[in-house]
């Protein structure tokens, strides 16, 4: 064979050499990509699966604790009526209040008519942007053990009516709790003492305590008849759907 004839022999060699190495590392990057994207597709079905199995234990564990009545909260209408709801809220959170507004006269109404069972059970939530419903909390709670259910929802519904900005919760003091105290028709001499100096502290800090261990991580959360309520895309339509639910 001529010198000329083994160099092309060489270089066709070469060459099928060099084709041969590069469909094997097409081959391995379309592996190691397939792997890669596998591992991802498991991690992510792994985090989807945890978190539905999160989600659904939550549920479970708000269920349980809404089947009861709390030592925390007020109510209205009978334990018979065919429906029951237990609202978590904040007094500082304007989604609470926004909801107060859409419902409190329709659920008042159901109540009435023997519809529904409605228990209001408020936490401290929102303490990290002020000590506004720490204070709020307490003062209900100094109602409710002083005055009564009937005078606690009246004192519930004008916190909402006179709820602070989540920017500046300070706006509302205790002598401005007392007086609202007092519309709803405290005895100013039973609540008032109690009230400026939050004696009621602990009764919150029981509440919250209730409120977390039962899953709870926002307000408002609504469970209807032991089901975490979520039907709506604004509280708007929320409030809305849950008043269609009752009647």
């Amino acid at each position: 064979m001529s010198d000329k004839s083994k160099a092309n022999a060489r270089a066709e060699k070469a060459a099928a050499e060099r084709a041969a190495q590069a469909k094997r590392e097409a081959r391995r990057r379309w592996l190691t990509i397939g792997g890669v994207a596998l591992a991802m597709a498991l991690i992510i079905g792994g985090a989807i699966t945890i978190s539905l199995l999160q989600k659904n234990k939550n549920d479970d564990k708000l269920a349980a604790a809404a089947s009861g009545r709390s030592d925390y909260g007020v109510t209205i209408g009978e334990e018979s009526a065919p429906h029951k709801v237990v609202i978590y809220e904040d007094f500082l959170c304007p989604y609470c209040g926004e909801l107060e507004k859409q419902t409190r006269e329709d659920l008042a109404q159901l109540a009435a008519d023997g519809k529904v069972f409605v228990e209001y059970r408020p936490f401290d939530l929102l303490s990290q942007l002020g000590d506004y419903p720490i204070r709020a909390t307490s003062a209900f709670s100094v109602v409710l053990d002083a005055s009564g259910p009937a005078v606690a929802k009246k004192f519930h519904d004008l916190l909402y009516e006179n709820q602070p900005s989540e920017s500046d919760p300070g706006s509302v003091t205790n002598d401005d709790l007392v007086e609202r105290a007092v519309e709803a028709g405290a005895k100013e001499s039973d609540v008032a003492d109690a009230i400026r100096n939050v004696s009621n502290k602990d009764w919150v800090a029981k509440a919250t305590s209730e409120a977390k261990a039962a899953g709870v991580n926002g307000t408002p959360t609504i469970i209807l008849d032991g089901k975490v309520f979520t039907d709506g895309r604004t509280i708007d339509e929320q409030a809305e759907n849950l008043i269609a639910a009752l009647d």
